[in-house]
């Protein structure tokens, strides 16, 4: 059994050149340089329909459940629509809950056009705060996405360090145990 730490991003963009899909690719990379294993939630490959209350099975649910479930530490991912998160990522985070996030660390990453992300990574904290995970001090937000990438690449060397300091950080301090991840208190005798 592996005692490598499982990162898990969830990407809530369904277009097919997706630049929240590319920053979260580049995120991965990072908390797998530090340690961590991997995998992509790339929604477009999911059978999420929307989600009701009265059948919470429906679908790919049952499998994304235990997939977040067994992460030590997840990455949030969305474009910015109307200043709120996607669809996508709204529907499929309804599915989940705190049996999958308490005590999770979970990094939170927004991509928009011309508009500001900071209300979006906002709505992302809250939600992830309701649910019992926590989320890292350090977030990112990419404004003009459209602008940021050349053939996947960022093009902006100071984004990439700050997309990869996300991944890096969820991984290291993904714990996988019962204690919560960020919060270690010191005492002295």
């Amino acid at each position: 059994m592996s005692t490598r730490p499982l990162v898990v991003a969830i990407s809530g963009s369904l277009r097919d050149g997706s630049y929240t899909r590319m920053a979260l690719s580049h995120a991965l990379t990072a908390s797998e340089e530090a340690g961590a294993e991997t995998r992509l939630v790339d929604l477009r490959e999911w059978d999420l329909p929307l989600f009701d209350p009265d059948d919470r099975e429906r679908g790919d649910a049952v499998q994304l459940k235990r997939l977040v479930e067994a992460a030590d530490g997840v990455i949030m991912g969305t474009p910015v629509y109307h200043g709120m998160t996607s669809s996508a990522l709204k529907n499929a985070f309804d599915y989940l809950g705190k049996d999958e996030f308490e005590d999770t660390v979970v990094g939170l990453l927004a991509t928009a056009g011309g508009g500001p992300y900071a209300p979006t990574l906002e709505h992302l904290r809250t939600g992830i705060r309701t649910v019992h995970g926590w989320t890292l001090p350090h977030e990112v937000g990419i404004q003009g996405a459209y602008n940021q990438f050349e053939d996947g690449e960022f093009v902006d060397p100071d984004l990439e360090a700050r997309v990869h300091k996300l991944g890096r950080m969820v991984a290291e301090h993904a714990t996988g145990g019962d204690q919560s991840p960020t919060c270690r208190v010191a005492t002295s005798d």
